[in-house]
């Protein structure tokens, strides 16, 4: 098969056993206390008139399950809050692309029990009186204690959660969607004074405290771990841009220079979000991965023109001001379990590899790396690939050409014609003893983890991140 450039795998070890398995996290009892505070709303209800008892009439029935599904809602919200409040133990144990998957998956669940208890009550109300229905929902809407703000929220978070679906998020830039999505605070928070005021479940004393806990808890981790902490680093370590150089046709590279940029723990591989101080729309941070290993004075990144915020990161001059959260991601040397690598990337998806291959521990010929992109002009760090393998005894296998189909990894070129698994085992015949690090676009990534699983690897050997929105 043709390859640009594949060195030899002399010298490789014979497999061994596993370094380790991931072992206890901190984070872990978390899924237990989501779970336990589910179970301990549902006991509120019960305890307050709700259970079997309440469901005897057509009209009690849609109270009370309207005031069920309303504090399950608001339960859900909470939790969605403290999945991405950015807690760096929560962060380094589960990772950012999981937990961004289960902030959406609780999103839409708090969305239909929410939009339930909506309906529930609006239907309650309507029975009970159903001579003056429209009366009875101004009331239930607007004019009851707190409705009014309770209204507006709701409006908020539906207009998030419709910008949330995968058809629309295609439709949107990351700035815009990013800057809706803020409005989940807005929405949370307006519906916050009417369960208070008008919930029955939140008149005992200890039930105030637990609900007033809750909601303190996610505020407290939210203003400590995305605003507090960011601003902390950003104004300790003191980054600016230092140069900016031209990788490829609509790719730039930044270096920023900081102070005492170590104490951050930032490893190869891990993501930071960037705000560039150099005039308006500065406020719209951007996720992007370090594309060298950091050290103790630089830190740097590449960036593809793709929106309003990447195309002006070609503009930037050198002594910006850098504001920066993070780091965040687990696709690091930390996950290593098997004596050998696997790297596999595309297009932009090199940057994490090219910083993973430069600083992460392994002897000559227990790394390969195989490199997808279209055409040579955007074979990002092409040269800097070379160099790193030649040092360190990187197998490097560049894959160019455009994409065979939308299902597979390979390119269109008549040498890489085959089966994907076929293909890939063909590439890295022991890649059942290696740790599989891939990075690129959705659906490319999914052909590659489907290859990977058909040529004899375990899921537990693929380490893949997104930046997932």
């Amino acid at each position: 098969m043709t390859l640009s450039t594949m060195l030899p795998q002399a010298h490789r070890k014979p497999p061994g056993r596993r370094q380790g398995r991931r072992g206890f996290s901190p984070a872990d009892p978390l899924g237990a206390l989501a779970i336990l505070s589910a179970v301990a709303v549902v006991a509120l209800w019960v305890m307050n008139q709700g259970g079997p008892l309440s469901l005897t009439s057509p009209d009690r029935a849609m109270g009370s399950l309207g005031l069920l599904t309303g504090l399950l809602a608001s339960d859900l919200m909470i939790l969605q809050v403290v999945l991405l409040a950015r807690i760096p133990w929560v962060e380094r144990s589960w990772g950012h692309d999981l937990l961004t998957r289960r902030h959406r998956l609780i999103g839409f669940a708090s969305f239909w029990l929410m939009t339930a208890h909506v309906v529930l009550f609006a239907a309650e109300r309507a029975v009970r009186g159903p001579a003056a229905t429209l009366t009875a929902l101004v009331r239930v809407f607007i004019t009851d204690s707190w409705m009014l703000f309770a209204t507006v929220g709701t409006i908020l978070l539906i207009m998030v959660v419709v910008t949330s679906v995968r058809a629309a998020r295609r439709r949107l830039r990351y700035e815009s969607w990013h800057l809706i999505h803020l409005y989940s605070y807005a929405g949370i928070a307006a519906t916050f004074p009417h369960t208070f005021a008008d919930g029955a479940d939140f008149h005992e004393t200890w039930t105030r405290v637990y609900w007033w806990c809750l909601y303190g808890f996610a505020f407290a981790v939210t203003l400590l771990y995305r605003v507090a902490l960011p601003a902390w680093r950003s104004f300790y370590h003191r980054l600016r841009v230092e140069s900016v150089v031209t990788e490829a046709p609509g790719v730039v590279s930044v270096t920023a220079g900081g102070h005492r940029l170590d104490r951050m723990r930032a490893a190869s591989g891990q993501f930071f979000i960037w705000r560039f101080l150099d005039g308006p729309g500065w406020s719209r941070g951007n996720p992007y991965t370090l594309s060298a290993a950091p050290t103790p004075d630089r830190m740097r990144i590449t960036i593809k023109a793709a929106g309003d915020g990447s195309e002006r990161a070609a503009r930037l001059v050198p002594g910006t001001r850098v504001l920066i959260e993070g780091p965040y991601g687990t696709l690091t040397a930390r996950r290593r379990t098997r004596p050998r690598m696997l790297l596999i990337a595309a297009g932009i998806g090199i940057t994490p590899m090219r910083a993973l291959i430069e600083d992460t521990p392994y002897a000559p010929g227990e790394a390969t790396l195989i490199y997808r992109y279209s055409e040579d002009q955007h074979a990002v760090f092409a040269d800097e690939l070379r160099r790193i393998a030649a040092r360190r005894g990187v197998e490097l296998i560049f894959l160019p050409g455009p994409r065979r189909a939308g299902t597979s990894w390979q390119a269109a070129v008549p040498a890489h014609l085959g089966d994907d698994s076929q293909v890939l085992n063909g590439l890295v015949p022991d890649i059942a003893h290696c740790d599989i690090y891939v990075c690129g676009p959705p659906t490319w990534l999914t052909a590659v983890r489907k290859a990977a699983l058909g040529a004899g690897a375990h899921r537990d050997q693929l380490h893949t991140e997104e930046f997932a929105w």
